[in-house]
């Protein structure tokens, strides 16, 4: 199997994923998942698809992942996995399509208008 090369987005972070057969290695811009991933969720959320099609363990993922924070980076590399093992193997589309795993979540945050404190927040009133 060659190394298939995906892209996942979500928020401001954009993860490329570089997937290959192995036993289950992670790097994350070049660090293992325990070290780049502080919490227990985030790791959980980027081995839901594996874990969904029992795969775990059968592949190497590499990947390059910048912008936004710890969970927008880990629903990245989630939706980048989710698409690479499609490729992989197309009977795991409607599995991971009915978790809602290949659906690319288009929700940013709205930018700060002018003559407003925030997107929305209005400044405070006085009345005196």
């Amino acid at each position: 199997m060659e190394t298939i090369c995906k892209i996942g987005r979500r928020k401001t972070s954009v993860a490329r994923l570089y997937l290959s057969a192995g036993n289950g290695n992670v790097s994350i811009n070049g660090r293992t998942l325990e070290d780049y991933f502080p919490s227990e969720i985030h790791k959980i959320i980027i081995k839901q698809p594996f874990v969904l099609i029992n795969a775990d363990g059968k592949y190497d993922i590499k990947v390059n992942v910048n912008g936004g924070g710890f969970k927008g980076q880990a629903e990245a590399i989630r939706l980048a996995v989710s698409r690479a093992l499609c490729e992989v193997d197309e009977e795991n589309r409607p599995t991971l399509k009915k978790e809602g795993f290949l659906t690319r979540d288009p929700r940013m945050v709205e930018r700060k208008k002018y003559g407003k404190r925030k997107a929305r927040r209005r400044f405070q009133f006085s009345k005196r």
